[in-house]
């Protein structure tokens, strides 16, 4: 993996759920603002999933298993993204805090998949 995306991620991720969470300290729901945060951070998750499938691709293991490796780098692309539309349902503050919950959950992902990915 390339640690300067898995960084770039991990920052991405926790600048979102600070924003979010200090919307919903304000008592405000998400706004188009905090969307588009959402879909950097979500293209940013993306590229990583298609740098890491490539390496695995080229013969690079991770050193805990290749299922492992692809379900986390699967989940860290589907947090983002299905706490958005969890927000959409929810249009009060509390909105804005699952969306903070899902990035604080992506950058515990990150750095999880960190750990799982050693290049063999």
């Amino acid at each position: 993996m390339l640690d300067a995306l898995t960084v770039a991620v991990s920052v991405a991720a926790l600048a979102l759920a600070a924003w979010c969470g200090f919307a919903a300290y304000r008592d405000q729901p998400t706004k188009d603002w905090h969307f588009i945060g959402m879909a950097v951070v979500t293209f940013l998750v993306l590229a990583q999933l298609v740098v890491g499938i490539v390496q695995l691709v080229r013969g690079e293991k991770a050193e805990e298993g290749t299922t492992i490796f692809v379900a986390y780098l699967l989940g860290a692309l589907c947090a983002v993204p299905i706490a958005g539309f969890m927000s959409l349902a929810e249009r009060t503050r509390w909105g804005s805090a699952t969306v903070a919950a899902g990035a604080v959950v992506l950058a515990v992902l990150e750095v999880r998949l960190f750990d799982i990915w050693t290049v063999g």
